[in-house]
């Protein structure tokens, strides 16, 4: 059976001691959480500090984002060599960096395997934005993200990779995909793993993400493909966070 995973990407908020508190405050929260794996990612001046607030507990760490280089002239950059002891995840490809930042899918391709390289297990966000999903080509981008961003991933590697679906048009819009379609898309991205890895598909876990709250957290994670979430506004409410985990079924 696969483990549920709750993520949750504080993005670009929180100061060092807002972070801090908020840590504490869901490592009190999810004290009785033992079957439902939590992953905190907040920016990456409060690694250290919601490090040592999940000190002995079952919380895992999460980094937002790194480049593909060991070290280098990068300005501004994170190396993952740098988080090797700090971190247990990082999120990659998520939507935002693809948007903003202008990331493209071999950029990608190239992170996920240099955080495999050092013992990082990647978090791999794929999804359609509102027109490709209208013009009835979500399937097709899922496809080539999927692909692309684990070419060169190994069938032993990839059961390390969690793939996170965060529909472009449902993140930070409130408008969350419905249960029925998060599972449809998380049943196709199974599908095509499975293409890629063979039987290893069934082990890797896949998330939604995209205006997940506590109020739609259950039915959606009560699906069979969906094994979790990657959360966004509402992980930055600690009561918000500490329902929808609580709502995974069987996850206490």
């Amino acid at each position: 059976m696969r483990t549920q995973i709750v993520a949750g990407n504080w993005k670009m908020n929180k100061t060092v001691s807002e972070a801090y508190d908020l840590a504490i405050e869901l490592v009190t929260g999810l004290r009785a959480v033992r079957e439902t794996e939590v992953v905190l990612c907040p920016p990456f001046v409060s690694l250290t500090a919601v490090k040592s607030a999940i000190a002995n507990t079952m919380i895992k760490l999460g980094a937002q984002n790194m480049h593909d280089q060991d070290k280098g002239a990068f300005t501004g950059e994170i190396s993952p060599l740098m988080l090797i002891g700090l971190a247990d995840y990082v999120i990659l490809g998520h939507s935002e960096r693809r948007q903003h930042f202008g990331e493209d899918d071999a950029f990608i391709n190239r992170k996920v395997r240099a955080a495999l390289r050092h013992g990082l297990r990647p978090i791999l966000c794929v999804g359609e934005t509102l027109a490709q999903n209208e013009q009835g080509e979500t399937e097709a981008v899922l496809s080539g993200q999927l692909r692309a961003g684990l070419a060169g991933v190994t069938p032993s590697d990839a059961e390390r990779v969690v793939i996170a679906y965060e529909p472009v048009w449902a993140i930070g819009t409130g408008r969350a995909a419905t249960a029925a379609d998060a599972q449809a898309r998380c049943a196709y991205i199974r599908a095509q793993l499975g293409a890629l890895f063979g039987d290893v598909a069934a082990a890797m876990r896949i998330q939604y993400g995209g205006s997940v709250t506590a109020a739609n957290a259950g039915e959606i994670l009560s699906q069979p493909d969906v094994d979790g979430a990657l959360v966004g506004g509402a992980s930055l409410k600690g009561e918000e966070f500490i329902a929808i985990v609580r709502s995974v079924k069987g996850g206490l």
